[in-house]
Parts: C-alpha cells; structure tokens; sequence
C-alpha cells in the first residue's frame, strides 16, 4: 500500500477513499443518531409515551451499541476490516429505515436496539481502517476530519427533520436511515484490507482477552475506559441540558438551530486544533489542555447576560468538550497492536457511550434536587477525573508515545 510522507499534507489516491468512507460512514451514523432526538417530541405524542419510556429508547439503542461494539470489534479483527465494517452499515441503515414500520413500543425498542448494534461496530472499524492506511505522525489530524464528518452528519439531520417531520411525520423521517447503504458498496468496491491486517498473527486475532492481558495493560483500557465514559458524558450532558438550564435558570432563549450551528462550528474548530497537537506536541498536552479547559469553561456557561454571548460561549465550550472525540480513536489506535484494534476501539468507546449516556439523567436530577451551581460542579468534576487518569496512562507520555 502507498502511504503518503508524513510531512506532505496530500494524500494519495487510496488515502483518499479511506477517508470518504471513514467520514461518510461516520456523518452517516451521526446522521442517523441525531434523527432520534430530533423525532422524539413527535414519537412520545404520537405513541402516547411516558417519560421514562421515551428515555428508555436511548437506554436500549447504547445498550444495542455496547453489544455491536464488542461482537463486531472481534470479526474485524479475525476476519477483516473492510467485509467487517460493510455489514455494521447495512445493518444500522436498514434497521433506521425499519422505524418507518413502527408503530408501537415494542418495535421503536427493537429497531433502535438493532440500529445501535451496527452503529457500535461502525466506530472501531472505521478508526482502524485509517490508523492502517496513515503514517501515525499524521492520524490524529485524519481522526479530526473523520470526528468533523460526525458533526456534519448532525447538520444533514437537522436540515431534513425540518423539511421532513413538519410535512410527512417522524416514521418518513426515518426512512433517510437507508442513505448509508451506497457506502457499502463503494467500501467494498474500492477498499482492501491492509498488510498490517493480513500480516498479523492469526492466533491472537480479536482475542478480547489481550485487552486485559497484563495489569498494565488492564489498567490502560480501564483508564481509557473512565475517560471515554467522561467524553461522552460531558458532551451530552452540556448538549442536551444547557439550552434548558440557559432558559429555566438565566432567562435566556436561544433558538434551538442556532445553537447548534454555533456549537457545531465550535466543535469541528476544536477536533482540528487537538488533532494538530496530537500529532506535533503528544497526547498529554492535548488532552491536558482540553481536559482542563473544559473543567473551567462549564464555569463560563454561568456568565452569558444575553443571547449573543451566550452563543459565544456555548462555541467555546463546544470547542474544548468535543474537540478531543476523534482522538480517542487516534490513541486506542496506537496503544494496542494490530491484532485487537479494532475490539479495542469498539470495546473502550462504547463502554464510554453506554454508561456516560446517562449524565442526562443524572443533570437531570441535580436540576431537579439542587442548581445551576451544582449541576456545573458536576460536570467540572468530571473533566478533573478524567485528566487525572490521562496523568497516571504511561504510554501517553510523548516519549512513549512516539516510539509506540
């Protein structure tokens, strides 16, 4: 395979590929998640849901996520990459479609469970596809553009839940779900599995075990583990609240689109700048900086006195909560050999998005017990762990890290 000087920005004609089904797949996954947010004032009156049956759906899609994250983490590790990670789109584009066809509980619970079992596989795969077809000097800024094809993906959403849910309902909306399938057949068109890939060790191939094979190595996927959880919970915990907390406990209104645009850009700036970093500076300072950044920005969310500053703030904020997504897939990529790549991406990341999907509910009780205040602590406090764990992960050390 040809793979481009880490000190030359083009990429090669392969190169190429990879990212457009990378970011595609990945837009595409995001696309179809956001879908659900997007319906599901519409679902709840047209169901005649409860609350805790409308937050159960995404209970059951992380779940669904955590389960395709493991399975599917190990058959791209034994049997290949590309076949691997056509299946997970196929899947979690037909079983988006599917909701078209749902019209009771029991069936949104069945096809957001099967949808969130190829989204979960859709991730690893994607991310070791790149970390194989790139110099390592150069992944962590190809992670960034891929991250940024998400927060595409969430605009795309957006823009047909306003044109679709309106006119036709929320089952049509979930019929775009079916759009991933063309990526199938350009990845398995234009995509081969790399020599790493087929040079590596067929006995120790998507052995999960390998992910816990010494105590320091367990310590890491743990570690890595606590700070995907925290990654995941600070984004949607700050996400999904803090248009509510700006309204209930500053009498702020910010328009629901605008505010998504602001954070998005945010975002998109931020994944670019830690993917940078990454690559030029190691994953301590980047982390360290964004980590600590972000410990002290939910403090700053306290300080808009009107609409503008706000969207302002809500960009930063943006900026440093989530611009460190797309390295996580750089790092996992690097700490773990070939052999249990892909498992270790899907496995450590959909740990994070299973358990941290539960800081909604947990914001959501803080605002109801206590305040503003508290609720802003909580999430501080959070950051503050997760960088003290980054601080004790040896092999994020520069030194380390570069000779990996």
């Amino acid at each position: 395979m040809k793979i481009a000087s880490s000190k030359s920005n083009q990429l090669d004609s392969y190169q190429a590929k990879v990212v457009a089904s990378t970011a595609s797949g990945f837009g595409l996954e995001n696309m179809d998640v956001m879908f659900l947010s997007f319906a599901l004032s519409s679902i709840i009156a047209d169901l005649h849901l409860s609350g805790t049956q409308a937050g159960l759906i995404s209970t059951i899609t992380n779940i669904g996520m955590l389960l395709g994250g493991i399975f599917f983490g190990i058959l791209a590790d034994k049997i290949g990459r590309v076949k691997t990670f056509s299946h997970t789109i196929f899947i979690f584009a037909f079983a988006t479609a599917a909701m078209y066809f749902a019209n009771n509980l029991t069936m949104v619970y069945l096809c957001r469970f099967i949808a969130g079992i190829g989204a979960g596989g859709e991730y690893g795969i994607g991310m070791t596809v790149l970390a194989e077809s790139f110099s390592k000097e150069k992944l962590g800024r190809v992670s960034s553009w891929v991250g940024m094809a998400g927060q595409v993906g969430a605009i795309f959403a957006a823009l047909l839940a306003a044109l679709i849910l309106p006119k036709f309902g929320w089952h049509a909306l979930f019929l775009f779900g079916i759009i991933p399938v063309v990526i199938t057949f350009f990845a398995r068109r234009h995509l081969r599995e790399s020599k790493t890939f087929t040079n590596s060790s067929k006995k120790t191939k998507g052995n999960i075990k390998q992910l816990f094979a010494t105590p320091k190595i367990a310590y890491q996927t743990l570690a890595l583990m606590v700070m995907a959880i925290v990654q995941i919970a600070g984004y949607f915990g700050l996400m999904n609240w803090l248009p509510t907390i700006m309204q209930k406990q500053l009498n702020l209104t910010v328009g629901s689109s605008t505010w998504m645009i602001a954070t998005i850009l945010g975002m998109c700036a931020g994944m670019l700048t830690f993917g940078w970093i990454l690559d030029n500076l190691g994953p301590r300072l980047a982390f360290g900086i964004f980590l600590t950044a972000s410990a002290i920005g939910v403090y700053v969310l306290t300080l808009p006195s009107n609409v503008w500053s706000l969207i302002v703030v809500g960009a930063i904020v943006g900026y440093f909560s989530n611009g460190m997504f797309a390295g996580y897939g750089a790092i996992v990529s690097r700490l773990y050999p070939t052999e249990v790549r892909a498992t270790a991406n899907n496995v450590i990341m959909n740990v994070g998005r299973c358990i941290g999907g539960f800081s909604s509910l947990a914001i959501g009780y803080l605002l109801d017990n206590y305040n503003i205040m508290t609720v802003m602590m909580f999430i501080s406090t959070l950051y503050i762990i997760s960088l003290l764990v980054m601080l004790t992960i040896g092999n994020l050390k520069a030194a380390n890290y570069k000779n990996i």
